[in-house]
């Protein structure tokens, strides 16, 4: 074995640094929360680009960025969950963590916030729930995620963002990537139930390659390192799910499989702050110099996983017991949108991302404590006819949850999309 290998070999892995409970994950997931609500500010509050935009010369930008992360840290504690769990708890642990906070999201989205902004713009509710395009439509056509219908009543049309996609906005249009989120949890599911993720982890690598070299190809067809090719249009639309972009399918998967890959092969990826570094290089390098695509997201994902186990143990405790990341996520658009609406970007971008993040809280705390972590508890229910079933031909129980539980990805990254329910490319 030559040195180089015997002082690889030497390294510590994934698996030597990472605990369920002695991880900074919860962290990373507020600060990503905050990061996508940060970059919305300029084109919800001004009608301008995403924070980052020029910087990386149109590749990526924060919000962007942040969703790319939170499918990162998905894909590494999903599949997590997939490799413990039986595929029937596997489900019903992410149907809690998904839709009970999501559903409360989509009716106080229709029912007290775009109440209160047709009062504020027209300063009456009729013809509000008889628009073609009304409350009710918005709840029925988005109910299991496939966000048919980002515009309410017509409304919203003379905020900055209004006026940047010239006709009536999104009230919530960071609520796009959840089915993308869906896919990736049904795609863990597959592999579970083949026990491919127990049996085959090389089937794993193997997706993460195959999603790469599609990338790589990519970026060798642009027109330069900047660059990426036509976008290669949508899929579906699917009964529930809806519509896909292709784009953001290819690019959130490899993210997610970015995550995926780290968890099956723990025990062999090494966590060293060397291996960072140059990872932080290529990131920054990438976003200012070209090749983002195939250089910069790699070695995010390397970056996020390693700050989760080098931080401080002081800030392990952040988010594990309280995570509010999701309720920032599902509740910030509409909350900036109304905070635009009202006048409050008139003070600079600094006091309107404070008025932002302090509305969102109100939201956020709330959600938590109310409706996320309550729900949570029903994570052990087993309906009776399943128990006896389970109990009559295999009496193991499953092992306890890990204690850090994903949640879905953050917000819309590309706010430009004119078209309710076009899906913007990554």
């Amino acid at each position: 074995m030559t040195p180089i290998r015997e002082r690889l070999g030497r390294l510590p892995t994934l698996a030597d640094r990472f605990s369920s409970r002695r991880n900074s994950i919860g962290l990373i997931r507020l600060t990503l929360a905050l990061g996508v609500l940060v970059a919305h500010s300029w084109p919800l509050g001004y009608g301008l680009d995403d924070l980052g935009t020029d910087f990386t010369h149109r590749q990526t930008n924060v919000g962007q960025i942040s969703v790319y992360g939170f499918f990162v840290l998905s894909g590494f504690l999903i599949t997590g969950s997939g490799m413990r769990f039986t595929i029937g708890r596997f489900a019903w642990h992410r149907f809690l963590r998904i839709f009970p906070g999501f559903w409360v999201c989509l009716l106080v989205t229709a029912l007290v916030f775009a109440p209160l902004v047709a009062i504020y713009e027209r300063g009456t509710l009729a013809g509000f729930f008889t628009h073609p395009a009304g409350p009710f439509d918005f709840l029925v056509g988005n109910w299991f995620t496939a966000m048919r219908q980002h515009p309410i009543s017509g409304l919203l049309t003379e905020t900055p963002y209004g006026e940047r996609v010239g006709g009536p906005s999104a009230f919530n249009g960071s609520l796009w990537s959840l089915r993308y989120e869906l896919i990736c949890y049904i795609l863990v599911g597959a592999l579970a139930v083949t026990a491919v993720l127990r049996k085959a982890p090389r089937a794993v690598f193997l997706l993460f390659a195959i999603f790469y070299l599609i990338i790589v190809r990519d970026f060798s067809n642009a027109a330069d390192v900047f660059s990426r090719p036509p976008a290669r249009g949508t899929a579906g639309p699917y009964p529930l799910i809806g519509g896909f972009s292709l784009d953001s399918l290819i690019y959130l998967t490899f993210m997610f499989l970015c995550g995926a890959a780290a968890r099956v092969y723990q025990h062999r990826l090494p966590m060293h702050g060397a291996i960072a570094s140059v990872a932080a290089v290529g990131l920054l390098g990438s976003m200012w110099q070209g090749g983002f695509i195939i250089i910069g997201m790699p070695a995010f994902a390397y970056l996020l996983l390693y700050v989760s186990v080098a931080l401080p143990s002081w800030t392990h405790s952040i988010g594990r017991d309280r995570d509010y990341s999701y309720g920032i996520y599902i509740y910030a658009f509409p909350v900036q949108q109304s905070i635009s609406l009202l006048g409050g970007n008139q003070w600079g971008v600094a006091v309107y991302i404070l008025l932002s993040a302090a509305g969102t809280m109100l939201l956020a705390i709330p959600s938590w404590h109310l409706i996320e972590r309550p729900v949570m508890k029903l994570k052990d229910y087993e309906p009776g006819f399943v128990r006896r079933m389970r109990d009559g031909t295999a009496p193991a129980t499953d092992p306890p949850v890990a204690a850090a539980q994903p949640g879905p990805a953050a917000a819309e990254p590309a706010l430009a999309k004119p078209a309710p329910a076009a899906v913007p490319a990554p």
